[in-house]
């Protein structure tokens, strides 16, 4: 049944299932919007997400992995009520920001389309926030069937309307790409009702006692870490956009192209193989967070280092087909790029296929580390990570002649470094010896909840 718990591993298939179907179709969208926008309308494409994703980040990411770990140990009860005032708030103000902070946008990356694309991609901060709610909840429950299906849903609806939409208007470039990401606001609008139908579905009629309400506190504790751990990315790729872009321009006329080649296709196919492993960084908070709850942590670190293991042993393989097999992706995907623009293709993929490894393994342990009761530590990984990646950026475009190149390169040694600092942290968590300060102060008050749930529940529900 779809609603049942499932293992860690069946767990992770279903939801790295999910997340690759999800990518493929995503990879098989570019073929063709590339050949409608070409590479100047990919680079437009590419300009607005970075805005995007930093507002969806601080509305939405930390939400899954956060109800999640709350929802996992037991205590967070209804949890996810709370979390659906709380970041329905948050989403409302971020699409506000988004609509209101286009044409600073669009002034800023030099390029006037950017203001209509974001207008038209804004409603989806909200929605997306709604629909990370109700993931997480399921994720907490063992049960990722929610996730892998909306994934799939948002990215077929995304499909369908974008390619439509897109050659309807092929003919003006700005509304053309603009009405790409009003796709995306429509798959996030179907996938947030299909999820809320589930999600009440699920939760059946209210039971005669009333379930005490979780401390926003309890909330915040994890999915700010998280949200503060995540946002570091998007702000990174928003610096980088502005920069490479500017940089790019000092040297190249194609500048806007070179940075569509890199992002929009480079990066979309090393992701790929991040997607399948994403089921594991996901279904290991159930599996680990338990243990940690507890002050297990010998138990939890061995779940955890066998989530990592697994990790390696499916991003390994991935990573190494990749640089392999590069100029035959780059032919089927993007066969309508030019000779040149393929070269240019070609080569930073072989240049980013390390990353699809690192960026996996920083992924599963940043969940662990989570799972662990230390997103702290996450967070100050992708924040140090993502200052280097930066720098590094601006300074091999600037002063070698790598060009774009420069920017694939920075993104291998900042995803390095991510890894080496996470698994540092992992090895160092409590070394065995139980619960920490920090750990004892949230059970306590996660406790109070439990207790004050049975008692007014008379009981387990």
């Amino acid at each position: 049944m779809l609603s049942q718990k499932q293992s860690f591993i069946k767990g992770a298939v279903i939801i790295s299932l999910g997340g690759f179907i999800s990518k493929v179709l995503g990879a098989l969208y570019r073929i063709p919007l590339t050949n409608i926008l070409g590479g100047e309308g990919m680079g437009i494409y590419q300009m607005v997400y970075p805005l995007y994703c930093i507002l969806l980040t601080v509305s939405a990411s930390g939400i899954p992995t956060g109800i999640a770990r709350l929802v996992s140990s037991g205590r967070g009860v209804g949890a996810e009520k709370q979390a659906f005032y709380l970041y329905g708030t948050v989403g409302i103000i971020g699409t506000f920001l988004m609509y209101m902070l286009s044409g600073a946008l669009a002034k800023i990356q030099g390029e006037p389309a950017i203001t209509l694309c974001c207008k038209l991609l804004c409603p989806s901060v909200f929605f997306v926030s709604i629909l990370s709610v109700v993931r997480g909840y399921f994720q907490g429950r063992g049960n990722m069937y929610p996730t892998a299906i909306t994934e799939i849903s948002e990215q077929v609806i995304k499909v369908a309307l974008g390619v439509t939409l897109s050659y309807i208007f092929r003919a003006n470039l700005a509304l053309a790409v603009a009405s790409t990401l009003f796709a995306v606001t429509v798959s996030e609008i179907l996938s947030t009702a299909f999820a809320a139908v589930w999600y009440f579905k699920k939760k059946g009629k209210s039971p005669l006692y009333s379930a005490p309400n979780v401390p926003v506190s309890a909330i915040l504790k994890y999915t700010i870490p998280l949200t503060l751990t995540a946002i570091a990315l998007p702000l990174s790729q928003l610096a980088e956009s502005i920069i490479a872009v500017k940089l790019l321009r000092q040297i190249s006329g194609e500048a806007t192209a070179l940075y569509g080649i890199y992002s929009g296709c480079a990066v979309t196919i090393i992701n790929l193989p991040v997607s399948v492993t994403y089921g594991l960084a996901a279904s290991s908070v159930p599996q680990i967070s338990p243990l940690a709850e507890k002050g297990d942590f010998a138990g939890a670190k061995k779940k955890a280092f066998k989530a990592l293991l697994i990790t390696f042993a499916v991003s390994l393989p991935a990573a190494l087909g990749l640089f392999a097999l590069a100029p035959l992706a780059t032919r089927l995907i993007f066969g309508s790029l030019e000779a040149g623009e393929k070269e240019i293709l070609i080569k930073l993929i072989r240049i980013l296929a390390v990353s699809s490894l690192t960026q996996s393994l920083v992924q599963t342990s940043s969940a662990c580390l989570t799972s662990l009761g230390k997103p702290i530590r996450s967070t100050i990984t992708q924040w140090t990570t993502a200052i280097l990646r930066v720098v590094l950026t601006a300074v091999l475009i600037k002063y070698t002649p790598l060009s774009i190149n420069g920017a694939a390169w920075s993104a291998n040694c900042a995803y390095l470094v991510a890894t080496l600092m996470n698994f540092w942290y992992i090895i160092r968590v409590n070394n065995g010896k139980g619960k920490g300060k920090a750990d004892e102060n949230y059970s306590d008050r996660l406790g109070g909840v439990g207790r004050r749930f049975k008692l007014e529940g008379k009981g387990s529900a």
